[in-house]
């Protein structure tokens, strides 16, 4: 009887929290505030990969084997195709774990939006909503 209560218990444990995880993927958050953790500013992977000629970057952090990066890549490119004053550059952190860790990006996909400094605008984790993340950046780009 006990071995059944525990296998219930953690199967409504499991059931919350990917319900929460799918809730929350895909959902544009505010920018982490990266200036005080790091005074010496962006990782230069990420300044290197920023578009000096676009409003706002969008940088993909992704792995070789992530198959919801593939569908992440495919809609930021079309996104920043489509879009002026918006870029999007792909990071692969599948060797670059430190990269990871200073960036905090903890799943893949996770998109961050950058502006020209290098600072962080918002962040997704997960494949973006389109029509979301567009609305999130519209004051950030030209009319």
């Amino acid at each position: 009887m006990t071995g059944a209560l525990v296998a219930l218990g953690a199967l409504v444990v499991a059931a919350a929290a990917g319900l929460l995880i799918k809730a929350r993927s895909g959902r544009v958050r505010a920018g982490r505030d990266t200036a005080g953790r790091d005074a010496a500013g962006p990782p230069a992977e990420v300044l290197a990969a920023l578009d000096p000629a676009a409003a706002v970057t969008l940088v993909q952090f992704s792995t070789t084997f992530c198959a919801p990066c593939r569908h992440t890549r495919v809609l930021l490119a079309d996104l920043a195709e489509r879009t002026p004053g918006l870029a999007h550059a792909d990071i692969d952190l599948t060797d670059r774990p430190e990269l990871a860790r200073r960036m905090a990006v903890l799943r893949t996909p996770t998109t961050v939006a950058v502006d020209p400094a290098g600072a962080e605008i918002l962040r997704v984790s997960g494949v973006p909503r389109r029509d979301e993340l567009l609305a999130a950046l519209r004051e950030r780009l030209p009319a």
